[in-house]
Parts: C-alpha cells; structure tokens; sequence
C-alpha cells in the first residue's frame, strides 16, 4: 500500500474550495430520468434497484464498519494492520467490494479529531458503512467540512475542546477513508458485540463520537 495522501485540511486551513451549488441536484435528476426510462423499457427491475438498497441500507450499513471499529479496539494486531492495511485488515473480516477496494483507517486520539469529506462528489466506503447520508452528498457539507470543520461539527452537536486539532480527508474514487472513533473510558473487558452497538455511523465518518457506556442501555454482556 502506498503512503497516505495528507488530509486536505482542518483548523488553520485558508483554502477555499469552491462548488457549483447546482451541480449535485443536477446529476441527481439525470440519474432519476435514467432510471425511470430504464424502468420504463424493462431493463431494470424496480423490485431489484429496491433490493439493493435495502441490502446497503439495513444488511451491510454501517454496522460492518462497527465491527471493524470493534475489532481494532479489542485486538492490538488487529489494530496495527488496520493502521498498516485497512483495506486487506477489513477484507479479512468478509467486508470488500465495490466501493471499498482502497479503504485508509484515521483514528481519533485525545489530541486529534478526523473527519471525512468527498469535496467532489460522495465517494463513501459502501461495504463498511453502507449508503451515503443525504448531508454528506450535500454541497454546504462538502465545501464548508474543509474551510470551517470546527463550525461543521458543532452544528452536529459536536464541539471539541480548543485544543483538539481537526483534520479533514478527502476520499476519492482512489482512496476512501474509515474513522476509527476513540473508545470510551470504562469499556475495558468488554465483547466485541458490545463494543461494536457504541460506533455510530457518524462516528466513522468523524460528525460524531462513539457513545458514552454511561449512557448506553442495552447491548450484549461483555
């Protein structure tokens, strides 16, 4: 695997990136007319196209993706191959796939905070994290995660100490990227089921934390 390309921004960060506001609404209508000519003239299925949805969307979802972040917090090997590897680390545990061929794992510590942006379009891990959210798609998301993150999270209810950096990753059809959340305090000696019910899909993508065991009711016992 080669190096890692450096996050393209977080606090301090000056450059602008510019998005024609337009242009995400305007793919999604030529994909909408595709899809209802297609189904108009029988080559596709609209009980398939549900299929697949439902698949990524409640089967797949960002419950794989908890389960790596489980892992990697229960199995030091693990861990160092994830930080090594993410994509054959993830492929190990039965998650590849389109969308997922070139996976990069960031983790949280107590000094830095990650979070993920696909400036372009909405590149996302599909096999470890599932469909997209509609807000990280949206063009206010993808333009203003680079030049204002702290801003960004705090709208998601998530406001990091001043002294926390931020930095920003922008996944691309070459390379996409995996949060690994920091685990919370006072979940030592717990399963890996267990731990995978506190990681969030938010959490994976950095606009939010894994939740707090204070907090959390339910679950497997450890």
């Amino acid at each position: 695997m080669g190096p890692v390309p450096p996050p393209i921004g977080g606090d301090n960060h000056a450059h602008r990136h510019d998005h024609d506001d337009g242009g995400l609404a305007d793919i999604e209508l030529r994909v909408r007319a595709l899809e209802s000519l297609m189904i108009e003239k029988g080559y596709v299925d609209p009980a398939a196209l549900d299929a697949i949805v439902e698949t990524y969307e409640t089967k797949i979802g960002p419950r794989n993706g908890a389960r790596v972040v489980a892992r990697s917090w229960a199995d030091p090997a693990f861990r160092r191959w994830l930080n090594e590897d993410a994509t054959a680390a993830i492929g190990s545990l039965g998650y590849s796939g389109r969308q997922g061929e070139h996976m990069t794992a960031v983790e949280n510590t107590g000094d830095v905070h990650n979070l993920v942006v696909c400036t372009l379009c909405s590149c996302y891990p599909w096999p470890v994290l599932g469909l997209p959210p509609v807000w990280y798609k949206s063009a206010p998301y993808r333009s203003r995660a680079v030049i204002d993150p702290r801003g960004v999270l705090a709208e998601f209810g998530l406001r990091l100490p001043a002294s926390t950096k931020i930095r920003v990753w922008d996944s691309t059809a070459e390379i996409r990227y995996l949060v690994v959340p920091l685990r919370p305090a006072g979940t030592e000696g717990w399963s890996e089921e267990r731990l995978a019910a506190l990681v969030s899909r938010d959490s994976m993508v950095g606009a939010g934390l894994a939740t707090d065991p204070a907090s959390f009711a339910g679950g497997p016992a450890a």
